[in-house]
């Protein structure tokens, strides 16, 4: 019996330290401006309004923006979008009967770490675009506006590209932070 829990706790060691070794850690340039949409709460109401407030701010941010190469006409695009991004979304919010303020930021705002498809994005404040519903206390989608990279992910309704999430890793990065 003792061998085999030396056994499983090597195995799961290797696992860990193989898991840790491979995760890729990406940083994005300076010169990219990131957009962030921060839902009221994890409610299923309130994720379904953070979708389609992503939507729309995809559909009317990112046809202005492609081909733009320059950073400085990206900033000037999207502070000269910022008052029709309002309108929009309280006619999303409107059209859909909900109730919830929101508010819009263009500046540097703060990150949290995030891994993605086994990447680790960075925390700390980068130049971005946030709409935050309501309290801000759901879950979170962002992605790159400038350059235009979430064009780039292509269709979302393929799900072919299935993010996984190792239960033992979870546990073993828990125990030592």
């Amino acid at each position: 019996m003792k061998k085999m829990i030396l056994i499983v706790i090597t195995l799961l060691v290797a696992l860990f330290v193989y898991i840790n070794v491979n995760a890729d850690e990406i940083v994005i340039p300076d010169s990219a401006i990131r957009v962030r949409v921060i839902a009221n709460s994890n409610s299923i109401k309130d994720q379904n309004m953070k979708m389609k407030v992503k939507k729309y701010v995809e559909e009317y941010l990112y046809p202005k923006l492609i081909g733009v190469d320059n950073i400085d006409d990206a900033r000037k695009i999207i502070n000269d979008s910022i008052d029709g991004l309002d309108s929009g979304i309280g006619s999303l919010f409107s059209e859909y009967g909900y109730d919830m303020k929101f508010n819009i930021n263009y500046g540097n705002n703060y990150f949290p770490n995030k891994e993605y498809k086994g990447i680790s994005y960075k925390d700390g404040e980068y130049e971005s675009l946030v709409v935050t519903i309501g309290k801000g206390d759901g879950d979170n989608w962002w992605c790159v506006l400038f350059p235009p990279l979430c064009l780039l992910e292509g269709d979302e309704s393929d799900t072919s590209d299935v993010e996984y999430k190792f239960f033992v890793k979870e546990i073993l990065n828990k125990i030592f932070e």
